[in-house]
């Protein structure tokens, strides 16, 4: 059962937060949090809520649906970062001019889901 977690208008940009998703994704939960715990950027921490949001909701999805929940049968099974909205501030500068500052947005979705068991036929 896969369970999903998202946060939305993250304040880092969304080129910033892919080279962290990248990181992660197709890794086991466990592993992916282990490795966002000691990630360099600042979008770790982000990504490291996201993650462990979703291993979350997939405890409770199991609770809920009488199933035995194992946190280490679990991988990230999609883990992708799309736009939000742009904020447009001015900055002044030199002679009377002003100059845009774009203050981006990301929205951060992660999906964890057991490891499907493949059976042999012989």
């Amino acid at each position: 059962m896969e369970a999903k977690a998202q946060a939305r208008f993250v304040r880092v940009t969304p080129q910033k937060a892919r080279r962290v998703v990248d990181l992660i994704r197709g890794k086991q939960a466990e592993e992916a949090v282990a490795t966002l715990k000691f990630a360099p950027q600042a979008a770790g921490e982000t990504v490291l809520k996201v993650v462990e949001s979703a291993i979350a909701n997939a405890r409770v999805k199991a609770d809920r649906a009488n199933q035995a929940f194992d946190a280490s049968s679990l991988v990230v099974q999609a883990a992708y970062v799309d736009e939000g909205p742009t904020l447009k501030r001015f900055r002044p500068r030199a002679q009377g001019r002003a100059s845009r500052i774009l203050k981006r947005t990301s929205h951060i979705t992660v999906v964890v889901a057991p490891v499907e068991k493949k059976e042999r036929t012989r």
